[in-house]
């Protein structure tokens, strides 16, 4: 249960929320230019755009949840259980694992529209990263400054569509998720005016009547509502300061307070950590669920020659400022 947004002012900005019961020991990690980057079906990328984000890493390889390369094209991959269908074996020219995907795409691609013809040659197949890592249930938001798209593996092959809003969330297909947007057709961030009826003198009680009907439900439909409506009429300038600020009360909207969401098994649901990057200047940002302070790597200020990859642990722990 994630959301992934962009937001664009004068750079561009992209990250997502992270949620789900449990988490792995999550870094921040960058893979410079000269970090050997193995593939199942084809050989070694030995040399690529640096690339940085948000992965698990095991066996010195970082298994990106979400990452940002230095040409500013970026992609997160989302929960997409029982839809998310991968091939044994692949047909196109090239054919990568589920967990391969990011770092092939942003190891060579420096745009979305080289990103698309990259796809349009590629299968992703149901290689497991080890015996005991199958392949997760994913599909993927890729943006830069010109758009987004989504692509997802399904029964019916890998579909690449365009999203015009640059949101995405889980399940269902992201076809039915912006046909639900239709429901919502009269929502507006103005107030509204009476329609019901002529003969009824209905009056404004509230700011914000215009938004009446807007989810407010946890589900990944009515996350992808929400997210859209407040990226698409959030305003802010055009400074760092103002654009990284606006960003998080986007992502904050669709944000999972521990005890609201039970799964099966007793456990909960919450926003593990919330990420944005700016794209254009290689910046990250994130928050945890235990610490609001936003917390910053600039991966310009790192060598990007190296050979290994350079880690961040997730600053995890409260920092509150004391005013007396």
């Amino acid at each position: 249960m994630c959301t992934a947004v962009t937001y664009q002012t004068q750079d561009l900005y992209f990250g997502r929320t992270l949620d789900y019961d449990f988490s792995y020991d999550a870094q921040f990690v960058i893979a410079p230019r000269n970090f050997p980057f193995r593939f199942h079906n084809i050989k070694t990328m030995r040399r690529h755009y640096a690339m940085m984000g948000i992965a698990y890493v095991l066996e010195d390889y970082p298994l990106y949840y979400e990452s940002v390369n230095e040409k500013g094209l970026c992609i997160a991959g989302l929960h997409f259980v029982g839809n998310a269908v991968y091939r044994a074996k692949g047909e196109k020219p090239y054919s990568v694992a589920q967990f391969e995907l990011i770092p092939w795409i942003l190891g060579q691609c420096s745009s979305l529209d080289e990103a698309k013809e990259l796809i349009l040659k590629t299968d992703i197949t149901n290689a497991a990263f080890s015996q005991n890592l199958p392949p997760a249930q994913i599909h993927w938001l890729i943006s830069d400054r010109s758009g987004s798209i989504t692509l997802e593996p399904t029964k019916d092959g890998l579909k690449m569509y365009e999203n015009p809003v640059g949101v995405l969330t889980n399940n269902p297909p992201f076809c039915e998720q912006m046909f639900y947007l239709n429901h919502y057709i009269g929502l507006s961030a103005k107030q509204p005016e009476n329609r019901f009826s002529k003969k009824l003198n209905l009056q404004l009680y509230s700011s914000g009547m215009g938004a009446l009907g807007l989810p407010g439900d946890f589900s990944s439909p009515s996350r992808f509502v929400r997210a859209s409506f407040v990226k698409l009429n959030s305003v802010s300038q055009n400074s760092e300061e103002e654009s990284v600020n606006q960003f998080f009360h986007i992502l904050n909207s669709v944000d999972q307070p521990r005890g609201c969401c039970e799964t099966s098994d007793g456990k909960y649901v919450t926003t593990i950590y919330t990420s944005c990057y700016n794209a254009d200047l290689g910046v990250f940002y994130y928050t945890t669920y235990e610490n609001h302070q936003i917390s910053s790597v600039n991966m310009q200020k790192e060598n990007l020659e190296k050979d290994r990859l350079i880690l961040f642990p997730l600053q995890k722990e409260e920092q509150i400022k004391m005013q007396n």
